[in-house]
């Protein structure tokens, strides 16, 4: 395995997007075990990505126009609806009260997150080849950056845990901490619009 490679696929999972911010997000409002779920599920949202560079789907779709632009105005529309969810959630203002989600409930958003960020795709598709011929390799490669996706997300998920009770001790922070990841949402699907 190349030394390009790992440094690359660090660089690209561990430069924080839509993964790692909702990762940080479940963190701080859920916890520890929570934070590695929505990694857990980021990383599942990677597969449909590496089935489609694998088969060609993602060719087809990087050459339509139109199919890439579905799949972007979708990502841009979950990444709304997270937004206007972050800025509604009112249960994590104190530890005790905060209602546990579901482990189904937080990898299916964390798989829709990702399978509907189409850079994704465009990752795999403009980055994979460049390291393998043959599909086993991109196998390879793709299990490997799915492995370094976990490590990263699951370690800031836990980050985010570990300062859950000091934040959460202070309603005015976490109000400004709700506020700041719902801009982000809404920066990184205007973002994700304009692209």
């Amino acid at each position: 395995m190349s030394i390009a490679f790992l440094v690359t696929t660090l660089i690209a999972v561990a430069t924080p997007g839509t993964g790692a911010l909702y990762t940080v997000t479940t963190g701080l409002t859920h916890g520890r075990r929570a934070s590695v779920i929505a990694a857990f599920g980021c990383t599942l949202g990677i597969i449909p990505h590496m089935v489609a560079t694998i088969t060609g789907l993602a060719a087809l779709l990087h050459t339509s126009a139109l199919a890439f632009d579905i799949v972007r105005y979708l990502g841009v529309a979950y990444l709304l609806y997270m937004a206007w969810s972050t800025l509604r959630d009112r249960s994590a203002l104190v530890v005790e009260s905060a209602p546990a989600q579901s482990a189904s409930k937080i990898v299916s958003s964390a798989v829709l997150l990702n399978l509907l960020n189409p850079k994704l795709t465009i990752f795999f598709v403009a980055f994979l080849p460049q390291f393998a011929s043959t599909p086993q390799r991109m196998l390879e490669l793709s299990t490997v950056f799915m492995l370094v996706t976990f490590v990263v997300f699951a370690l800031y998920g836990i980050f985010a845990a570990s300062m859950r009770n000091h934040v959460i001790s202070r309603p005015r922070v976490m109000a400004w901490l709700r506020r700041f990841f719902a801009v982000s949402f809404v920066a990184l699907g205007a973002k994700l619009a304009v692209s």
